[in-house]
């Protein structure tokens, strides 16, 4: 079962989260702060973390950008959450590698649909950093008989392992820039 991370220390918003999310078929996890998220994440291992931009003790912010550049959180999807009339830096959701924003209150249609696209992307990157890109079945037995018939080769398709690479790269990037420009910076003798 697919499961959600949802860090949020507003508990009307966390019952309206888990109400919509379970309804989706999604096992929920909820945690109230920032530090809790960071402790669950191992043990949570979720396709999709909906986070609360203003979560005490991490912020939002500080928790994608842990997810982004954990290479086993590398397949999440991070979504942040902000209420109506709460102030949200577009730039710092950028610069984080947020994959999402979502107001409060909960839409029920519009978590739903962001959820279940970022639960198919995240299964496809997750199937990618777990080397299963293609729907190959197990190796076949080694023929018993120089007359054995050859076993299909597994079926590839182009566009999934495209969308894959693509995945994993946009997962990837925040940190692959981040170690090349402190690279640089100590080749420079910055």
């Amino acid at each position: 079962m697919t499961r959600i991370l949802l860090a949020d220390d507003s508990p009307h918003a966390q019952r309206m989260g888990e109400m919509i999310l379970r309804e989706e078929g999604y096992e929920v996890v909820s945690v109230t702060d920032g530090e809790t998220a960071l402790l669950r994440l191992p043990d949570v291992d979720p396709d999709v973390i909906l986070v609360d931009v203003y979560l005490p003790k991490h912020s939002g912010y500080e928790i994608c950008r842990h997810v982004k550049s954990t290479p086993r959180h590398q397949h999440a999807r991070v979504v942040l959450l902000a209420g109506l009339l709460e102030p949200v830096d577009d730039e710092e959701v950028r610069r984080c590698g947020s994959d999402g924003l979502i107001k409060k209150p909960f839409e029920a249609s519009a978590v739903a649909k962001t959820v279940h696209a970022l639960v198919q992307e995240a299964q496809l990157a997750r199937g990618l950093f777990g080397d299963q890109i293609l729907d190959a079945q197990p190796a076949p037995e080694p023929p018993q008989t120089p007359a054995a018939p050859t076993p299909p080769k597994p079926q590839v398709d182009p566009q999934r392992v495209e969308a894959a690479v693509t995945l994993a790269l946009d997962a990837a990037m925040p940190a692959l820039i981040k170690e090349i420009t402190e690279r640089v910076l100590l080749a420079l003798g910055h």
